[in-house]
């Protein structure tokens, strides 16, 4: 394992601590900018390297499951990365382009929405970038790596294993101003998730579906605040949330003066593991996020909730195609609209 910073080492200790408090008090003993963005390409089919790169798969399989020990984060941070990119622009990878020193243009990773995303997540696509780059040199984009690695991740976490389809391009466009009005955010409503996944090609279904990889992961405090304090202007507590919880998250996340490095995990019963607590815990008003506990409270989104709590194989299965899906959101493909980058992190 890697030496942690002293800020990781609180996120660690902290983490650690609101499992073990929450666990006893719980226990029963005691992500369109164009209407294009939504067609679903032709031209990318799992063998797509079969001939050119065909090691592929393992080139990049023992990087994530390297960095998935040294540094179990990379998982829900890569997952994370790769719903970002996927929403703004399609899935183009044009979330790893780095802002040009002195532009006044930002990229998108350095859009204010995107500043949260954590450096383990890029590191594990530049890592397995060069690892192809020395054995398949101009053959593979950074698009296809972050749709691969993404998948590697979900199933080290305990989740489902699904072929990935591949012939991505990387994308030409990285802006910041495009990313605000195609994320969605941790207040969001029912309608505007249901709006803005519509905008890509996605149901009320994949919707409930993709928003279970909140089953591993963290958030910071400042994203569910008012949740706490000030929920819709009350001055009072969401009422939606489990007072249990709510008095966990307080002691956490004062209302001010509070540490602005202190994360909270999506899934306050198994937040390292791949599964569908997810659901069960927003039956239980154990959702961390309004957008989250919301999908439980809409009679739209409701029974699919109630049936992935019930059933993990079922939505495991659900969540494999619905990733598929939107791995096919605004793939570029052809010089013409594309490119192959040698390093991710700039373009060609």
């Amino acid at each position: 394992m890697h030496v942690l910073s002293p800020s990781s080492s609180f996120f660690l200790l902290f983490t650690c601590s609101f499992i073990i408090f929450f666990v006893i008090i719980n226990s029963p003993s005691c992500l369109a900018i164009a209407a294009n963005a939504t067609r679903r390409p032709r031209q990318i089919f799992v063998n797509y390297y079969a001939k050119s790169c065909p090691q592929v798969e393992q080139l990049i399989g023992s990087i994530t499951s390297q960095q998935f020990k040294e540094a179990p984060v990379s998982a829900p941070a890569t997952i994370r990365l790769f719903f970002h990119d996927c929403f703004v622009e399609g899935c183009d990878a044009s979330i790893l382009i780095a802002t040009k020193p002195g532009s006044k243009l930002l990229a998108e990773k350095d859009a204010e929405e995107n500043k949260d995303l954590r450096t383990e997540g890029f590191d594990t696509i530049t890592r397995a970038k060069a690892l192809v780059e020395s054995k398949c040199p101009g053959i593979v984009s950074c698009a296809d790596i972050l749709a691969i690695a993404a998948r590697d991740f979900i199933h080290l976490a305990g989740g489902p294993y699904y072929p990935v389809k591949k012939g991505r391009w990387d994308g030409k466009i990285s802006m910041a101003t495009r990313v605000p009005y195609n994320l969605p955010y941790a207040n969001s409503t029912v309608d505007q998730q249901i709006k803005l996944f519509s905008s890509k090609g996605l149901t009320i279904q994949d919707l409930v579906v993709l928003s279970g990889a909140h089953t591993i992961g963290f958030a910071h405090c400042k994203n569910f605040l008012d949740r706490l304090y000030n929920y819709k202007g009350t001055k009072q507590a969401d009422p939606s949330i489990d007072p249990r919880l709510l008095k966990a998250l307080k002691m956490s996340c004062p209302q001010v003066g509070g540490n602005v490095d202190i994360m909270v995990p999506f899934d306050v019963t198994t937040p390292f593991v791949f599964d569908h607590a997810y659901y069960t815990n927003i039956q239980s008003k154990l959702g961390l996020l309004s957008s989250d506990q919301g999908l439980f409270l809409d009679p739209r989104t409701k029974p699919i909730v109630q049936s992935f709590g019930r059933d993990k194989a079922k939505f495991f299965q659900a969540f494999s195609a619905a990733m598929d899906k939107m791995g096919s959101i605004g793939v570029k493909r052809g010089r013409r609209h594309g490119e192959k980058r040698k390093v991710c992190s700039m373009h060609v």
